[in-house]
């Protein structure tokens, strides 16, 4: 099993900037997919961006150029980091971090760390 420990959220101004990390733990196999989605109040969780062991980012169309996923491969845990920049109100959600591989029957995923943009 993965354990993911989200930091990073927060209350911030409008065009301001949050970098959010997510740690993961355990049984971690080389070949994953990490990735970052959020949920608004009342609405969907979404994709935000997600990012294969290679380092190779995947990013939700409307999340491109105001948002950057990296990760970190380390030899015991994974950090995957969500720079986000320019933050608008509706930026406002608690995001999740997930990580997922071909061993795992269902992905895992964090406790969600609040963000907060205020206009």
């Amino acid at each position: 099993q993965v354990q993911l420990v989200e930091s990073g959220g927060g209350l911030v101004q409008a065009g301001g900037s949050l970098r959010l990390s997510c740690v993961a733990s355990g049984m971690i196999y080389a070949i994953n997919t990490m990735g970052w989605y959020r949920q608004a109040p009342g609405k969907q969780r979404e994709l935000v961006a997600t990012i294969a062991n290679t380092r190779i980012p995947t990013y939700a169309d409307s999340k491109k150029g105001r948002l950057t996923i990296s990760r970190d491969n380390a030899r015991n845990d994974d950090t995957v980091y969500l720079q986000m920049n320019s933050l608008k109100p509706e930026d406002t959600a608690v995001y999740y971090c997930k990580y997922s591989d071909n061993h795992q029957s269902e992905p895992s995923w964090g406790q969600g760390t609040q963000v907060t943009v205020s206009s």
